[in-house]
């Protein structure tokens, strides 16, 4: 079967769907009018960071599933792929690691500033180390876990580790559940008050959208970290760059942007207490080598071999009634 590639992966994806019998097209112009014209017959398309529109879908009319180099899926219209009956998949089990650590050194960044002490030291000023500005401890500090799927709780483990106090808020997972892992299960209107930290893993949706926002900003601790690696759009920008140039929040690290890319004149860009990375929490060569394998066996066992299909990474597996 023929197998489309919008946007580059891991050789060794390539060497998944080769070893399995499939034909590869990798698509680099993800204009729609050449998505339509390259994927026209393919059975199954691995997609990355590109925008997937319906008009696509309904040019491919061989097409079975779509899988994502990922976990979010606001790229690609699931409601449409249901009505198409065309699976959707994700990587689930691939980047939580990676993501989980690049909250970690947000964490650690954001309150030690280590760049500092190091641009002192070579500069020659080691005696001057007391003028520099205090920095913190992670130990028994409150951190706001947002949602508690395979990277929320990869993130609790960690802070656990740290000795924090982790606190989860997550409506669809049981309390059981989240104190079994050694964390306590909370309400979003007592959370915001009391964490010195705050990690977003929720999905991107019209019921989380702008969920951090001046409201939210005015409940938080001006001490609070607080740091976006989910979806752009979670916590809403504008809000979020008063707060901190007002002081009302110690810094903030975001790896997702309401736009992506970002502007060159966000306004974000001019403040000094938050952290910026180009969406590449889960671009660890670890994290690439993982997702590569992952996504390219759910594209092929779906298509060729569905009892070795991990039904956990098909999205709308009810909806398909497998």
């Amino acid at each position: 079967m023929k197998i489309g590639l919008v946007g580059s992966i891991h050789e060794l994806g390539w060497e998944v769907l080769r070893s399995q019998g499939h034909s590869i097209i990798e698509v680099t112009d993800v204009s729609a009018n050449n998505l339509k014209k390259e994927l026209a017959d393919v059975s199954g398309i691995v997609l990355r960071t590109a925008q997937m529109p319906n008009e696509v879908i309904d040019a491919c009319p061989n097409l079975q599933i779509i899988a994502r180099h990922g976990v979010g899926y606001d790229n690609v219209d699931l409601n449409y792929l249901n009505k198409k009956k065309i699976a959707l998949g994700v990587t689930g089990t691939a980047n939580a690691v990676s993501v989980a650590e690049h909250v970690m050194t947000f964490f650690l960044q954001l309150t030690k500033n280590i760049h500092l002490s190091d641009e002192l030291t070579r500069k020659g000023m080691f005696q001057e180390k007391g003028n520099l500005p205090a920095f913190f401890e992670l130990y028994q500090k409150n951190v706001l876990i947002l949602g508690f799927g395979r990277i929320g709780q990869a993130v609790a483990k960690r802070c656990l580790g740290f000795e924090m106090n982790v606190y989860v808020y997550d409506p669809y997972v049981s309390k059981d559940t989240i104190e079994k892992m050694g964390c306590l299960s909370i309400s979003i209107e007592d959370s915001l008050k009391l964490a010195d930290f705050v990690s977003v893993h929720l999905p991107l949706n019209e019921e989380t959208r702008n969920f951090i926002n001046a409201k939210s900003f005015q409940e938080i601790k001006d001490s609070c970290v607080i740091v976006n690696t989910a979806r752009g759009g979670i916590i809403n920008e504008q809000d979020l760059y008063h707060a901190l140039k007002d002081k009302k929040l110690r810094a903030a690290g975001l790896d997702v942007y309401e736009q992506e890319p970002p502007p060159s004149d966000h306004p974000l860009f001019d403040l000094s207490n938050v952290l910026l990375t180009p969406h590449n929490a889960a671009l660890t060569l670890e994290c690439r080598m993982r997702m590569a394998v992952e996504v390219c066996e759910t594209v092929s066992f779906y298509l060729k071999n569905k009892e070795k299909l991990n039904l956990q990474n098909i999205i709308n597996r009810k909806e398909l009634g497998i």
